[in-house]
């Protein structure tokens, strides 16, 4: 089962849904994060209102997902460095042809139809160009020389983009960045423009998202409620509302999101506003949601993998004192929500509330 969850910007995710990501994968589940406002501008030109927001072409990074270096291992097939090395109890070519196409599709499976895909070789060769062991820069976090050398020449969107990838290889996710440009580079100057209406004129991120949560065919889609009204959030809210508003279609028929899509609160600021409830939000913020669908709560117990969301949490070092104080204020805004969620929704313990549309 596959799990997208949509984060407008580096750390959403870590900060609001840390604990079911999680537990998501300590069941085995595939989880995906879409870190949508990750591209840079013109930094030159910020205010320095600009430059406190923020804290300091698209492409998936994929996590390392095997067990053991292969490098050294002798196959069990003859290779070009040991031709007459065939062991007795080797198959025979049409049975080892149809273990290899088992092996390509439970590896495609895995790799949930990304635009590329990892082969899985059961006779330990390259195949079809591609490097047989994890040594490529698409495994784990892109360390490469550009972006490091950004993130120290003080590039604050290259550095937030270094911790989004070390937290997806930390929580054993994958992260897709749409790089497009973060508010503060669209020109959203002071708290009445950052956490207003959004502009007319500003950027529709629906189709570029639509695009992106089929290619990976979720069962499930984890989508901002945008609490504390900030215009990035409010920007994939609202796609995600699109996409529940879209229905199926009968011509070349698409997924029905009703039951799929889900809204999260948005860490921390349902903390600050003592967030309670959907009443709390704009009178506006969901219109657009099909009248036959109601948003029911649902809480996801959260008390095993507490202290893991808080270790993720802290992988993001440039917004720690911006939005906390200290790892320490974090980590007891972290527990005393978590507390607060459990007792509302009647768990023993830590809790994250998320917002599942259904049809009434």
């Amino acid at each position: 089962m596959t799990h997208v969850f949509l984060a407008p910007h580096p750390d959403d995710v870590a900060l609001s849904c840390g604990g079911l990501v999680a537990t998501l994968r300590e069941l085995g589940q595939n989880v995906t994060i879409i870190t949508v406002f990750s591209g840079a501008g013109n930094v030159a030109g910020l205010t320095g209102y600009q430059r406190e927001a923020l804290g300091f072409g698209n492409k998936a990074i994929w996590p390392a997902g095997e067990a053991f270096n292969r490098a050294d291992i002798r196959a069990d097939w003859p290779t070009d460095e040991h031709p007459g090395a065939t062991p007795p109890w080797a198959a025979t070519t049409d049975r080892l042809n149809a273990t290899q196409e088992d092996a390509d599709a439970a590896a495609k499976r895995f790799w949930q139809r990304s635009s590329w895909y990892r082969r899985a070789s059961i006779r330990n060769k390259a195949l079809a160009g591609q490097p047989l062991i994890d040594n490529v820069p698409t495994q784990g976090a892109v360390m490469t020389d550009g972006i490091m050398e950004a993130a120290a020449a003080g590039d604050v969107m290259a550095r937030r983009r270094i911790e989004d990838e070390r937290f997806a290889y930390f929580a054993e996710a994958s992260v897709v960045f749409l790089d497009l440009p973060d508010a503060v580079f669209r020109g959203y100057e002071g708290d009445e423009q950052l956490l207003g209406k959004v502009r007319e004129d500003d950027l529709d991120v629906t189709a570029i998202l639509r695009r992106e949560i089929a290619r990976l065919e979720p069962q499930q889609v984890y989508v901002p409620l945008a609490i504390g009204n900030h215009v990035d959030h409010q920007l994939v809210r609202n796609a995600g509302i699109s996409l529940l508003a879209e229905g199926r279609k009968w011509v070349m028929p698409g997924p029905d999101y009703a039951g799929r899509v889900q809204f999260y609160e948005d860490f921390p600021y349902a903390w600050w506003g003592n967030f309670d409830a959907i009443g709390d939000l704009p009178a506006d913020a969901l219109t657009g949601i099909p009248a036959d669908l109601a948003l029911v709560p649902e809480f996801a117990d959260i008390s095993d993998t507490l202290e893991r969301k808080i270790t993720g949490i802290t992988l993001y070092e440039s917004q720690i004192d911006r939005l906390f104080g200290s790892t320490l204020e974090m980590a007891d805004a972290v527990r005393g929500n978590g507390q607060k969620i459990g007792a509302l929704g009647g768990v023993n313990g830590s809790a994250e509330r998320y917002w599942a549309a259904r049809r009434a």
